[in-house]
């Protein structure tokens, strides 16, 4: 229930997720596991105060990009009296630059909101399914309700919600690289288990899940030009239509999943092959079902290089997103210290 509008928002759940358990008006889902005892716990993995930044460059990809409806940052000078601010003289010695940038929220490194994605469901249990996202918030009435062009907001499941947890925590990272190469591999939950048991990784509660796929490397070599069908050819994805891998996810009590590769999961480009659990499975159930946070096309080779040669797999992670209000997706500059 609601308690700002009393409004009963669901009867029943989907089946597998948590909604309702962190609460009826819960927004930031499994984000609530990182409790004050597992964010301190998460600072004893600082062993060197090496940081690595895991940002690409905002306007990587470059141009159009990797989808169509995402464009390139675009940075123009804001204007005073008249003047753009553009080297502009203010007073008798000084000089002055002031900008502003049109940013596509989930164009490069990014953080998506639980707003991002929702599926039909029939949560108030009169046999037609609606529109809904995690929790039960509804389509039209609190994600995205209003215009669909300039004042589009989401009043409920914003970035924002996250952004207000601090995104700080323990982060491991599995190096897909290393375990199956650069090309294309899709990672069912025997070959995830077989690289972390190989690299020694030990996933905990609580814990964001990083995984490097060598996909940002060939992002990054295409840096203003990339190739969309070449890079359907690169990196590890996970294979969402593996359930024992889902069942895994749900059960480690991981909080986000974060890679350096568009998506997280292997998908159809075209977006027409949709199965029982979607276009996206794993979006499914971590952001519909689960709350789990996903980050994409994040840079991990400096850190898993690190981590690598120290024989390390964790670290201390900072990741907040932009706090804006309303929005589905956010611009992150997220920072491993080890």
């Amino acid at each position: 229930m609601d308690s700002s509008s009393a409004v009963v928002r669901w009867v029943q759940r989907p089946e597998g997720s948590n909604w309702g358990d962190f609460g009826p008006d819960d927004q930031v889902g499994r984000m609530n596991l990182i409790t004050n005892t597992i964010r301190r716990a998460a600072m004893d993995e600082v062993v060197d105060g090496q940081a690595f930044a895991l940002s690409l460059p905002l306007d990587c990809p470059g141009g159009v990009g990797l989808a169509d409806s995402r464009l390139a940052p675009r940075l123009f000078s804001s204007v005073h009296e008249g003047h753009h601010m553009s080297n502009l003289p203010l007073g008798e010695s000084d000089v002055c630059n002031d900008d502003g940038v049109t940013l596509f929220t989930q164009y490069s490194t990014q953080w998506d909101s639980l707003a991002h994605w929702g599926r039909l469901f029939d949560a108030d249990g009169d046999g037609v399914a609606e529109p809904v996202f995690y929790n039960g918030y509804r389509a039209e009435l609190q994600v995205c309700a209003g215009t669909r062009s300039e004042g589009m907001g989401s009043q409920s499941l914003g970035i924002e919600n996250l952004a207000v947890t601090g995104v700080q925590g323990r982060g491991v990272l599995v190096n897909l690289v290393e375990a199956f190469g650069p090309g294309r591999t899709w990672v069912n939950l025997e070959r995830l288990k077989d690289a972390m048991s190989a690299q020694n990784v030990e996933v905990r509660q609580g814990d964001v899940l990083l995984l490097y796929t060598g996909f940002g490397d060939e992002l990054m070599r295409m840096y203003g030009a990339p190739d969309r069908i070449a890079l359907e050819k690169v990196g590890a994805v996970l294979d969402g239509s593996d359930n024992s891998l889902l069942e895994w996810i749900d059960q480690s009590g991981i909080v986000a999943i974060c890679s350096d590769n568009m998506a997280v999961e292997g998908f159809d480009p075209a977006l027409k092959r949709s199965g029982a659990k979607g276009l996206l499975p794993l979006h499914d159930l971590c952001l519909f079902r689960l709350g789990i946070h996903l980050g994409e096309l994040w840079w991990l080779t400096d850190l898993a290089t690190y981590l690598a040669e120290h024989r390390r797999h964790a670290f201390l992670l900072t990741a907040p997103p932009l706090r804006l209000p309303g929005a589905v997706g956010s611009p992150v500059t997220p920072v491993a210290t080890v």
